[in-house]
């Protein structure tokens, strides 16, 4: 494990979370999901957003960079020396509130991308009614709170990345076509029930990205998932690997894909197919019992769905199951996000046995690309998602950003049919990298 923190600025935390007023919900119009957008700076934003709730958060505090297979516990284990020596005063005590962590990790334990937690210096957060302002510092004293109205009126509004080109990723189309084949043969011979392939695509911008732009879009066109920004890796998930709040425990499971057309009729009838699609079922049978399995040792009781109901995003339905649990001891989200990782949705089944085709036929390093990312606090509450509908952008080069897609893949599984579902996972990205 490695960190690093700011230049003679030593421990411990000081972290004082004060009640707003001002950043309450709209009435009658709704929620504006720029409310809390519309407050980052263009450096290093951290986000956490979905239907306007969420935290935002600036600076940076304290980094702390993990790799290998115990990146989880080495991260959780600096998060809670962190905590032990840290000052807190919390006057709103919500979920969010207090000392909180914006982290993600990498898909594969051997991967370089590791992962980071990154403790920043402001935090704005909005639940319901309720809105609050966090300031972290390290050293004796808090430094003054902001005025996040003058901090508003400050930020330049984000900038057109311009003109967008694109260019074919590790491997390109025709050869992920071959790739999904091994995959079904793999499949077929009893190797594995199922594998999830990915594959990625390029993206040039003309102007360096300001990744505002893109995150302000993502959370208005698609307001059901949860919009995020962490060290360079952004993007708007549907799936929520999981929600750990006061003893109990949420994961919103997807699989099973079908493209939208466009026609309301049309995509209606679409809807139906999925929910009756042995391929598709099957698929999602696959992603909900390694959850269910996986949440069981954490929990007194869960409840698992019989039946999926269809979720409906602008560019795709999905197949989803909201897998519930009341926790039996207190495990922090973290550790149950990396009892979790990978699941079926985002690997296979049996897990350990697709991992390693996924790293003999995929021919792509995934980075943090579909590993978990969200956030945690002091109490060990936390929420994250699988980094699904993602891009990240170049550290070296602003104007380079790489794009995700993934497709499950079962025996039933047609090449062609699957790079369709791939082309139409990166629509949100795509869209939002696009010029208004």
């Amino acid at each position: 494990m490695t960190s690093t923190m700011p230049d003679a600025v030593p421990h411990p935390l000081v972290v004082r979370t004060v009640a707003l007023d001002h950043l309450a919900r709209p009435g009658s119009t709704g929620p504006d999901p720029d409310d809390l957008l519309g407050l980052l700076p263009p450096d290093a934003p951290l986000a956490w957003v979905r239907r306007g709730d969420g935290i935002v958060g600036w600076g940076e505090a304290l980094r702390v960079e993990v790799s290998g297979r115990d990146r989880f516990a080495d991260a959780e284990q600096a998060w809670q020396e962190l905590l032990a020596h840290a000052i807190v005063r919390d006057e709103v005590d919500l979920p969010g509130t207090g000392p909180v962590a914006f982290a993600s990790f990498a898909f594969e334990e051997d991967s370089p991308a590791g992962g980071v937690l990154v403790v920043p210096r402001v935090v704005v957060g909005r639940r319901g009614a309720r809105s609050w302002l966090t300031t972290i510092d390290t050293g004796a004293t808090l430094r003054a709170t902001p005025d996040l109205a003058d901090v508003a009126a400050r930020q330049p509004e984000p900038v057109s990345p311009g003109a967008v080109s694109y260019a074919e990723g590790a491997v390109p189309s025709e050869d992920w076509l071959s790739v999904v084949e091994r995959g079904v043969a793999a499949i077929r011979a009893g190797e594995v029930e199922k594998v999830v392939l990915a594959r990625d695509v390029y993206a040039t911008t003309t102007e360096p990205l300001d990744v505002r732009w893109p995150l302000r879009r993502l959370a208005a066109r698609y307001p059901s998932c949860w919009t995020f920004s962490v060290d360079g890796l952004i993007g708007a998930t549907p799936e929520l690997l999981v929600r750990s709040e006061k003893g109990l425990v949420t994961s919103r499971v997807l699989a099973g894909t079908i493209r939208r057309t466009g026609d309301d009729d049309a995509d209606l009838a679409r809807a139906a197919t999925l929910a009756h699609s042995s391929k598709d079922l099957e698929e999602h049978e696959y992603a909900v019992s390694s959850v269910a399995d996986a949440l069981a040792p954490f929990c007194t009781s869960t409840n698992v769905p019989d039946v999926p109901f269809v979720l409906h995003l602008p560019n795709v339905l999905h197949l989803a199951s909201d897998v519930t649990g009341v926790l039996a001891a207190n495990p922090s989200s973290l550790a149950l996000a990396a009892a979790l990782h990978p699941t079926a949705a985002v690997c296979g089944t049996p897990t350990a046995a697709a991992a390693r085709l996924i790293s003999r036929i995929e021919g792509m390093e995934r980075g943090r690309y579909a590993g978990p990312v969200g956030w945690l606090g002091a109490d060990g509450d936390g929420e994250w998602g699988i980094a699904l509908r993602s891009a990240h952008v170049d550290p070296q080069d602003p104007r380079r950003v790489r794009l995700f897609a993934g497709c499950g893949i079962v025996a039933a599984s047609e090449p062609a049919a699957e790079l369709a579902e791939s082309e139409a996972k990166l629509v949100p990205m795509r869209d939002a990298l696009g010029t208004a």
